[in-house]
């Protein structure tokens, strides 16, 4: 006799197998780059040849981060090179076999505008494809999107600059993306006009239809280019997004602050002003409330209203845990502060109650529990030297360099330059991609990061350098017992990122200036 319970069963474990195999686009299956009941490798070594599936060399640097459908991968890279550069405008999208990373097509996506390669905030190859498995759409930030079906045949192409640090994404057929509505001076560069613009000059989240590439709606509220929007359900069952507006270079969008927009057809629901915003964050949504980071405070506000409901301190009387020597130790202190928010760009994510994010000025990955809104900060080490049969060293702290820093490089945070060996910026083939010398840093600091995965119980946060810890992101206490492990995607020095950590099947997927590479355990 058949059981009653078996339809039901089976859909669900299709659903949860669905979700297990496809990373879609750059947050993964729910646009919130987090995959509950999941397991996946909490250490592993590119140096060291440890937990490594396989590695593919790739002939140029990309930026993307790794999109996953069934047994293909999807990335970009910029078109290679034949010289040292410092300026680019050609992508690459290709697709690879998950199993082993065999390349199965390639196909060139030309820009219009010069942009800076290799830079700490991103370049042409900088955002990751988009796929429903059937169609898959590659970004060119130089001024083009297109889409092919799965065997790579090319379906459109839209003319259209993106901002090349986003994160673009799907809701229904909806494909959703910061647009740029200026183009980049002859530097490739974008050095905002420091006077009013109108608002067909602004920046804006734009939504086209996926299968066709036709426009659906622009929002008309603005956006920042380091605004990350990620995709939010409203209690009463609407589509949404946060976006923000603000960030250096003056940027024209104004009043600067948040607005809640509808992702039907990107109405803006309410808006914030916030006097000195910078918009530099994934703005989440938890019990009805958005979070919000300004300055120094972390804002509560009530989705309904737009109201701040709340807000506390990131910097006075915080508990934090500290590496001394060979010892740990707690304090409660009131942090040094910057002219800067204390958030590292686009660090943060909401995982269950504790909102993560990386200090701008210090080494300290910081936490707050959206309940209760207690503040926690973690020193991470900055630089590691890995190597056969030698113990990792660490560099903690400034009393951990060898010797004064060189600064090849301005920016205004001193822990950027605390590393063993500075990023090189060079390719596979041994050119030098460095448009912007500020990606020599360790990626602490002056940086747009990237933003962090959440895979089971495990926090998965990359820096530029290579390096990945990996967090008890639930941890009741955020001291050391919560730093699970410390990784490497290469050798320091040569293993430069931007890439988000991917996930499929109990697989990770990053992206270097030299390889792909899967980790599994």
């Amino acid at each position: 006799m058949k059981s009653k319970f078996l339809i039901p069963l089976l859909i669900t474990l299709s659903a949860n197998l669905l979700t297990a195999q496809n990373w879609p686009q750059a947050g993964g299956p729910n646009g919130d780059f987090i995959i509950e009941n999941a397991k996946a490798p909490s250490s592993w070594s590119v140096t060291l040849d440890q937990n490594i599936a396989w590695k593919r060399t790739l002939p140029e640097l990309g930026q993307s981060s790794v999109t996953i459908w069934e047994d293909k991968i999807f990335f970009t890279i910029n078109k290679p090179v034949q010289e040292d550069t410092v300026l680019a405008k050609d992508v690459i999208a290709y697709c690879c076999s998950a199993v082993d990373g065999s390349v199965l097509w390639t196909r060139e996506i030309t820009g219009i505008h010069l942009l800076k390669i290799g830079t700490s905030w991103g370049d042409s190859s900088g955002l990751p494809a988009v796929t429903n498995g059937e169609q898959v759409a590659f970004f060119n930030a130089s001024g083009a999107i297109e889409n092919f079906d799965m065997e790579g045949n090319r379906i459109w192409r839209r003319e259209a600059l993106s901002a090349y640090r986003g994160t673009p994404f799907m809701i229904d057929n909806a494909l959703i993306y910061m647009q740029m509505n200026w183009g980049p001076d002859e530097k490739g560069g974008y050095p905002h006009p420091k006077e009013e613009l109108p608002v067909s000059k602004w920046t804006q989240v734009q939504a086209v239809d996926f299968e066709t590439g036709n426009p659906i709606w622009s929002t008309t509220c603005g956006g920042n280019i380091g605004s990350q929007p990620v995709p939010l359900k409203l209690q009463n069952g609407r589509d949404a997004f946060l976006v923000g507006r603000g960030g250096g270079h003056a940027p024209p969008e104004n009043p600067l602050g948040v607005s809640l927009v509808d992702a039907r057809d990107g109405t803006e629901i309410w808006k914030l002003p916030i006097d000195g915003y910078e918009s530099r964050q994934t703005k989440p949504i938890h019990n009805g409330q958005a979070l919000v980071i300004h300055d120094e405070e972390h804002w509560w506000v009530d989705i309904g209203s737009g109201k701040i409901s709340r807000n506390v301190s990131l910097t006075h009387n915080v508990s934090v845990r500290i590496k001394s020597g060979d010892r740990w130790i707690s304090k409660t202190m009131d942090l040094e502060t910057s002219s800067r928010a204390e958030k590292s760009d686009q660090s943060n994510l909401l995982v269950g109650d504790y909102h993560y994010f990386r200090s701008y000025i210090h080494n300290y990955l910081g936490r707050i529990n959206a309940n209760t809104g207690k503040v926690e900060y973690l020193q991470l080490p900055v630089s590691m030297l890995r190597a056969l049969n030698k113990p990792d060293r660490f560099i903690w702290s400034e009393s951990d360099l060898e010797s004064t820093p060189e600064k090849t490089f301005n920016v205004p945070t001193k822990i950027s330059y605390w590393t063993f060996k500075t990023n090189r910026v060079t390719n596979s083939r041994g050119f030098k991609l460095l448009g912007d010398v500020r990606s020599q840093g360790n990626g602490w600091g002056h940086f747009a990061s990237q933003i962090p995965t959440a895979i089971g119980s495990q926090l998965y946060v990359p820096i530029m350098n290579g390096m990945v810890y990996v967090i008890d992101w639930n941890a009741k206490v955020l001291d050391e017992r919560a730093l699970i492990s410390i990784n490497d995607l290469g050798p320091l020095g040569d293993a430069w990122t931007r890439s988000n950590i991917s996930y499929s099947n109990g697989k990770l997927f990053a992206q270097t200036i030299q390889e792909i590479v899967c980790i599994q355990k």
